[in-house]
């Protein structure tokens, strides 16, 4: 592998291969600039994925990839843009292989943009190896199944949705609401059991104030070496978020299965990523799908999340958790809809819940980790972990149903088991639900706080959990039934 270097305007990008024709030919002919696609023609050997520098008169130098090989055609997204450029005085080199990028142990502790070049006045990254950034797919034969939990700190999360090391879980969320803020405090506070632990977060089409905030709220973790930032602006080119995510893979990828670290990757905002997708289709002239997204954004995607898991004779391991926001709360939009398909489960943020105050504004019914059962329970978590996860859900679907009785006929109407459920609602989202966004609970936390919530319930009603479980964590209560 070449050991890269830094590139003329200080990227981290890395240079040409010594040898082979493709890199040493400079192509001129430049017959069309589409938005930030560049059509290039008399093009010979030269492949689809390729990367390419592009010099321009003035010596600016730009960065682009090969989309698309039409005969002697090629069209080049220009990653950072074509603002600027005339089909005059523009040169190409094609490098005669795919974008690579430096790994190793470097990135961990510093802030990069969107194409891995430095935000925070160091040096561009060096590694020990240079990897393609578009991954390799992991052989399904040797994918470990995902086990034991990544903890978050907060109670929702690990207690009823919990995270296991490998697995992929999306956050659904509506514009305006915390996402933003659950993510960042996820990558500030997440732990795999006392295993060595990294976090890469790639931000993408952020504004500068949420970037300032993400840089703040996971300020220590940087300074600690455990964690790697990538941040696109709103205003950065767009074709630059195509390429962050694949990157923050590639790094993490490196980090889990050759230095043997958890590795856990937030993406935020994904649905900023499939525009930014639609966006270079449109230049394309492809044909729209579903919303004018392209037909093939569902196997783009899964490029993406199918990059997490856990491989045989790896002690490392890959957790993906990208955040998808809904357009006008639509959960079958595009990007959510696809996303479900191959996550594994999804957090879904509420706006009803965050109006009663409630912060992170989970609705638990409407969330689910299917690996739960995988990396919770005893010898994972705690013996009574299922089991009062699932009577909390339980009460949950009971007192959602007490609490639109009551708005129909009134609660002096309900009996009195209905309104222990109601009482039960209140308890459970203001002592479970409901914690602060820097607050880091332990799991013996969260576990006790849902059982001092069903201790609202008579005793009869939490069919669930075993009676042993009941002696022994069921706080006691002068008045139960």
């Amino acid at each position: 592998m070449t050991r890269p270097d830094a590139d003329a305007d200080g990227s981290a990008l890395p240079v040409p291969p010594s040898t082979g024709f493709a890199a040493l030919v400079s192509h001129g002919d430049v017959r069309e600039l589409r938005g930030p696609l560049l059509v290039a023609g008399g093009i010979e050997g030269v492949g689809w994925d390729e990367f390419a520098t592009i010099d321009m008169d003035g010596g600016e130098r730009r960065h682009g990839l090969v989309l698309e090989i039409d005969h002697d055609l090629a069209t080049v997204q220009v990653l950072e843009s074509t603002d600027g450029m005339s089909l005059g005085g523009i040169r190409i080199r094609f490098e005669g292989r795919p974008l690579h990028i430096p790994v190793g142990a470097g990135w961990l502790g510093r802030v990069c943009n969107g194409r891995g070049e430095p935000l925070d006045g160091g040096p561009p990254i060096a590694g020990t190896a240079t990897l393609p950034v578009s991954g390799w797919p992991l052989n399904p034969v040797y994918r470990e199944p995902p086990q034991e939990p990544v903890l978050t700190g907060i109670s929702v999360v690990d207690g009823l949705t919990t995270l296991v090391r490998g697995q992929k879980l999306p956050i659904f969320s509506v514009p305006g609401l915390p996402h933003l803020t659950l993510a960042t405090q996820i990558a500030a506070q997440a732990t795999s059991g006392g295993r060595s632990f990294r976090v890469v977060f790639a931000a993408m089409g952020l504004t500068h104030a949420d970037i300032a905030y993400v840089r703040d709220r996971l300020e220590e973790r940087s300074a600690g070496g455990e964690l790697v930032l990538l941040l696109n602006a709103a205003d950065d080119p767009v074709i630059e978020r195509i390429l962050t995510p694949r990157i923050a893979l590639t790094i993490a990828e490196h980090l889990a299965y050759a230095e043997d670290h958890d590795v856990l990757v937030i993406m935020s905002d994904m649905t900023s990523y499939a525009e930014a997708v639609r966006e270079v289709s449109a230049a394309r002239r492809e044909i729209p799908a579903r919303r004018g997204y392209p037909g093939y954004l569902y196997s783009d995607l899964a490029t993406l999340y199918e990059r997490c898991g856990r491989a045989k004779g790896h002690h490392g391991s890959v957790t993906i958790v990208p955040v998808v926001t809904m357009p006008a709360g639509d959960i079958t939009h595009p990007v959510p809809d696809l996303t479900g398909y191959i996550t594994e489960g999804q957090i879904v943020l509420a706006p009803g819940i965050a109006a009663r105050g409630i912060y992170p504004p989970v609705d638990v019914l409407s969330s689910l980790s299917r690996l739960m059962r995988s990396g919770a329970g005893e010898n994972r978590t705690r013996e009574d972990h299922l089991d009062v996860a699932a009577q909390v859900l339980a009460a949950m679907a009971r007192a959602r149903q007490a609490t639109e009785l009551a708005e129909l006929i009134g609660a002096g109407a309900l009996s009195e088991t209905d309104r222990s459920y109601i009482q039960y609602r209140t308890s459970v989202e203001k002592g479970l639900f409901n914690q602060g966004r820097d607050e880091n609970r332990t799991l013996d936390d969260t576990l006790d706080r849902a059982w001092e919530a069903l201790s609202a319930l008579p005793e009869n009603e939490l069919t669930m959990v075993s009676t042993a479980f009941l002696k022994r964590y069921l706080p006691a209560r002068d008045d139960r039934s």
